[in-house]
């Protein structure tokens, strides 16, 4: 086996294991309203759009991302890891019939549209 590949494997099984031990890490939220939407923006480093689930029920909005890559390290320091992020917020009324959403430089920002709710939308950040 190639060292190439024994690291990579190393990679790979360190992150199925923190994944399947931590506790997801919090998100801190900025939210405000538009005449159009309820915007949320939240810090999430060192992901991509692709690891990034975006979910909205009626009265709920909730993300989260996985875990992009937990190489085997000695830490000196550890205190985050590189995904594993989730939070869940409460919708005010009169907001959920769409959702739309991007993903730069580390902000989420999600635009919850108003109207009727529907009854779960599941949705992907665009890469921005």
């Amino acid at each position: 086996m190639s060292s190439e590949r024994a690291t990579h494997e190393k990679v790979r099984d360190a992150t199925i294991a923190v994944e399947a031990e931590m506790r997801p890490q919090g998100v801190p939220v900025n939210v405000y309203e538009t005449s159009a939407a309820l915007m949320v923006v939240a810090p999430i480093p060192a992901v991509t759009a692709d690891d990034v689930t975006i979910e909205v029920r009626p009265g709920r909005l909730r993300f989260w991302a996985s875990v992009r890559s937990a190489a085997p390290r000695d830490y000196l320091v550890h205190e985050w890891e590189y995904g594993g992020y989730e939070r869940e917020i409460d919708l005010p009324d009169g907001y959920g019939a769409g959702v739309e959403s991007s993903l730069a430089n580390g902000q989420l920002a999600i635009r919850v549209l108003r109207g009727a709710a529907a009854p779960q939308l599941t949705t992907k950040p665009n890469h921005a």
